[in-house]
């Protein structure tokens, strides 16, 4: 995939924009406030029907992979005594940076987000794939603290890091980090000392190939929470052999085991190139010298059409589990039938064999298969219990509970409390004088696509009061890349249109004229790269509208970017 690969040279740009904040949308505004336009959406129900689950059905001994199915990429994990913690990039969805405990790496709960104020997240006016990069979890047993950092592509923060003594508790406002580059780890040495490492640009002038970065190094001060001025230093320029030009050299980790330090890195940019490399030192300065063995993970060398595909692994993080035995999560993608990227980059596990010098991911360089052996002792809860599910799946919300959303809905550039309110008929979702094309917070309430095969189905009550008033569904990959299923008026009558937007133009692919007074069910139902809009009137039978229509606007394959398709609950008083 080269595009993903062309794209990722623009984080070096990325990295040198300060992007002014804007004003909140005018919508915001209505927060608090019953509008008539309004939306009351009654139910969502998603339901996932992958074959390679119907196909390889788990044994009493094993759990599925990946872990977190659909957009969740870029994992970093942490340990305090039994206590787990990982964390995702997030992007432009807010709120940012979902966070996930467990005590068996197997069995996963979300107990929430890092950045989930607007004084920690500000995302107003930021592409959907700009935003939070790549964030690192790390317990500092020093002085029993938890800190996130990462690089954050708005508001003016650049690198940040936020702490907490409990991770379920919240976390602080972002202390600004003054050096460039992304990518940024913290680590801690067991002497006290700390260090930050993360990726940046070689120096002025010394760019030798498009791809070519660098890792660097420097002290942290853990009182003041800063990098000492002047303690860079490059210990790793441009990958393994600079003379194999290696591209985007990232994602850097440091550890410590038996007196060594390790360096482990992604290489290869987040494509089909996508490795876990890994270096060795005697100090955490370095200098690192590179494994003979390297990569220590990657799915970049095996046919394309191998079965149950799993691709571009990398960026990854490794923890010793409860078993004593090492595990690391990373990044990979399963494509669908048409090697298309719908589902994002999902965050899978493996063990790890640290016998030797080296860590070598176990099967990570072999093709992976759906499911792993349960560790000795671990029950498979998943789906269970509050335990985050994988496999096929079915999630239903009626949206009774008025005290929280489930933390599986998001939405982009904004609170989600800016728009909803939860009612006794429903979730009503406040209009925004925007729509779902614009750059800007709007009222939209996200859900990840887990499946390439599924059936998302939303009942709506709805009767738009002007023209611009617009209400339904969407499939979206972006603003610029996405498909828009819902209800407007014209003049006296009511029209239920699917709408595909590819680069940032509109088609109209079908519209018909409906009755809203009573509730309407709209649903999206997805066979790999087919994708159906269906809608039924008062629990009728359902009746598709505009045919079988093509997923590929919904992948990174078409839109670039970073990120998954999502489900929205959708609704503008601006027009569609």
């Amino acid at each position: 995939m080269r595009t993903l690969n062309s794209n990722l040279s623009g984080w070096q740009s990325l990295s040198l924009l300060v992007v002014a904040v804007l004003l909140f949308n005018v919508g915001v505004s209505a927060k608090g406030k019953a509008a008539k336009n309004a939306p009351v959406f009654t139910q969502f129900i998603y339901q996932g029907e992958d074959p390679v689950y119907k196909n390889n059905p788990l044994k009493p001994d094993e759990f599925y992979n990946p872990i977190l199915q659909g957009c969740y990429p870029d994992p970093s994990i942490t340990q305090k005594g039994n206590d787990y913690y990982l964390v995702c990039s997030s992007f432009a969805m807010f709120p940012g940076v979902p966070i996930f405990h467990s005590n068996d790496l197997v069995n996963w709960k979300q107990i929430g987000h890092v950045l989930d104020k607007t004084s920690q997240l500000q995302l107003e006016d930021c592409g959907i794939s700009a935003g939070v990069y790549a964030p690192t979890i790390r317990y500092n047993p020093n002085n029993d603290m938890f800190y996130m950092i990462t690089t954050e592509f708005s508001g003016g923060f650049g690198n940040i890091v936020v702490k907490t003594k409990n991770p379920a508790d919240g976390w602080s406002d972002p202390i600004k980090l003054q050096f460039d580059g992304i990518d940024p780890s913290l680590f801690f040495d067991d002497n006290g000392k700390a260090y930050v490492v993360h990726n940046d640009a070689p120096p002025r002038g010394e760019e030798r190939y498009s791809g070519h970065r660098v890792i660097k190094v420097w002290d942290y001060d853990v009182e003041n929470d800063k990098v000492v001025p002047g303690t860079d230093k490059i210990i790793v320029n441009g990958g393994v052999n600079l003379e194999d030009k290696p591209i985007w050299i990232e994602a850097p980790h440091i550890y410590k085991k038996d007196g060594r330090y390790y360096l482990m890195c992604a290489e290869g940019g987040t494509g089909d190139w996508h490795s876990e490399v890994i270096f060795i030192s005697d100090d955490p300065r370095g200098p690192y010298v590179p494994a003979d063995n390297n990569p220590i993970l990657t799915q970049r060398y095996f046919p394309a059409d191998r079965a149950n595909k799993v691709d571009w692994a990398g960026h990854a993080d490794v923890v010793e589990g409860p078993d004593g035995k090492f595990y690391g999560v990373f990044l990979g993608i399963r494509p669908n039938e048409k090697n298309r990227v719908n589902i994002g980059r999902e965050t899978f596990i493996l063990p790890v064999d640290w016998s030797g010098t080296f860590p070598v991911f176990e099967n990570g360089l072999v093709p992976m298969k759906p499911a792993l052996k349960m560790p000795a002792g671990v029950e498979n809860q998943t789906g269970k219990n509050g335990y985050f599910p994988n496999g096929n799946f079915t999630f239903k919300d009626d949206f009774s509970n008025k005290e929280a959303l489930d933390f599986r809905w998001i939405g982009v550039r904004g609170p989600r409390e800016d728009f909803i309110n939860v009612t006794d008929k429903g979730l009503q979702i406040r209009p925004f004088v925007t729509n779902i094309k614009e750059v800007k917070p709007t009222s939209t309430l996200f859900y990840r696509q887990q499946h390439h095969h599924f059936t998302a189905t939303a009942t709506m009550e709805y009767k738009p009061q002007a023209e611009k008033d617009f209400a339904g569904i969407t499939c979206y990959q972006s603003e610029r890349f996405n498909y828009v299923f819902g209800i407007s008026k014209k003049g006296k009558d009511y029209y239920l249109s699917l709408q595909r937007t590819e680069r940032g133009q509109t088609t109209v692919l079908g519209e018909v004229k409906i009755e809203v007074d009573k509730p309407v069910t709209l649903q999206v139902t997805a066979a790999g790269d087919d994708y159906r809009f269906n809608y039924s009137v008062n629990g009728g039978e359902f009746v598709n509208l505009g045919g079988t229509v093509s997923g590929d606007i919904l992948s990174t394959n078409v839109a670039g970017g970073f990120t998954g398709a999502l489900i929205g609950l959708y609704t503008t008083s601006a027009g569609n």
